[in-house]
């Protein structure tokens, strides 16, 4: 949710984004990340967008990930096979407040070998900087500050200064969605408008989402729910194969289930 929310932002409005980032308010366009056509790849967590000088990549995180500096550099070497030797800035942004010595990481070392990148973490950062632009409100609350909830009361006031429907409706629904990683659900809503989020595509996207995990958690528990009666008590480590399971996978685990006799059958399933 947190991945495509940011996503969407760095597409919509990649001025703001370089303004804030490179410094300049300069156009950059999105590049589609198969262009690293190299597996494996986590396409889904890259943000790559580009000029004629440049390539940014933006990588979201809301929690550390030790693997995050050679994932930076694996992703830089790709970058050089497919463009040579056009310059590339790396930023790690992280959203939520952590203790975590790894958000500070930018620097991947073995031997002979180090590559560097930059990383933000958005509670170091003046909550200025993004109240100054409208693709960069929904981070403002995330923020350096003692009142997120003070901060995001004037994001949604700017956000109802916006003269364009659908920019107000994305909006205030990306905002929502941040702002749920520093306050509780119930005041988001109290203070952003669902009538106008309601709008926003990006808000149905979220719905949709969350619709389908519902189904995916009704289906593993009718599932988890009939091995039990057929085959007695499963596992931890089976429960977590069958916990990785996609809805669709899940349904054909259910009809097939009803052949099991014995526990090496789910295993074999499972394999």
């Amino acid at each position: 949710m947190y991945d495509n929310t940011c996503k969407y932002l760095a597409e919509k409005f990649p001025e703001d984004f370089a303004s804030w980032l490179i410094g300049e308010r300069v156009s950059l366009v999105e590049m589609n990340p198969t262009e690293l056509n190299v597996e494996p790849i986590r396409a889904d967590s890259i943000i790559l967008l580009t000029n004629e000088s440049l390539i940014l990549h933006l990588e979201f995180q809301t929690s550390p990930d030790p693997d995050m500096p050679f994932r930076m550099a694996d992703y830089r070497l790709r970058a050089y096979r497919k463009f040579g030797t056009k310059p590339m800035r790396q930023i790690v942004i992280y959203l939520k407040r952590t203790q975590s010595e790894l958000v500070y990481q930018n620097t991947f070392e073995i031997l002979n070998t180090r590559h560097q990148f930059e990383s933000i973490r958005l509670w170091e950062q003046p909550a200025s900087i993004f109240l100054a632009s409208q693709g960069l409100y929904p981070f403002a609350s995330l923020a350096q500050t003692d009142e997120p909830e003070s901060v995001l009361r004037s994001v949604a006031a700017r956000i109802e200064d916006i003269a364009t429907p659908s920019i107000q409706a994305d909006l205030a629904a990306t905002a929502s969605v941040l702002a749920g990683l520093v306050l509780d659900r119930e005041r988001v809503k109290q203070i952003l408008r669902r009538d106008i989020m309601r709008e926003s595509v990006i808000y149905q996207d979220i719905l949709a989402e969350g619709e389908v995990k519902g189904k995916i958690e009704e289906a593993r528990v009718f599932v988890i729910r009939l091995l039990t009666r057929k085959l007695g008590s499963v596992n931890s480590d089976l429960l977590v194969k069958i916990e990785a399971l996609s809805l669709e996978r899940l349904e054909s685990l259910g009809e097939d289930l009803l052949d099991f006799t014995a526990i090496a059958d789910l295993e074999n399933w499972l394999v």
